[in-house]
């Protein structure tokens, strides 16, 4: 099993920047594929962004391509998620997700691990 805790949420004026990150503990982190969800007022979980547990592949929602960057290390069992140019749609709470071994890393679903989440705000 592997424990996630969220941080690094707030509130942020339109086109601001926010680094959301995400602590795991319990078994080898690099064995776990990585992902960020979202899930907005009155809207279902949305994929944002994700990560592989083998070659660290990313993919990511059309909508935040260009704007949000996931990355991880596995020496301090972290994956962040660096959002630039942040719109009022960005504005969620945020989730993180693993799971062991996965390949299909853009579905929620697949993931077995889930964080408390952290509220993302963005004012216009």
């Amino acid at each position: 099993q592997v424990q996630l805790v969220e941080s690094g949420g707030g509130l942020v004026q339109a086109g601001g920047s926010l680094r959301l990150s995400c602590a795991a503990s319990g078994q080898t982190f690099s064995w776990y594929s990585m992902g960020w969800f979202r899930q907005g007022p009155g809207k279902e979980r949305e994929f944002v962004a994700a990560i592989s547990w083998s070659r660290g592949t990313t993919d990511y929602a059309d909508s935040v391509k260009g704007r949000f960057t996931i990355s991880r290390d596995n020496i301090k069992s972290t994956v962040s998620l660096q959002m630039n140019s942040l719109k009022p749609e960005d504005t969620a709470v945020y989730y993180c997700a693993a799971d062991l071994f996965q390949a299909d890393i853009t579905t929620a679903t697949k993931y077995h691990y889930w964080g408390q989440g952290t509220q993302v705000t963005v004012s216009s």
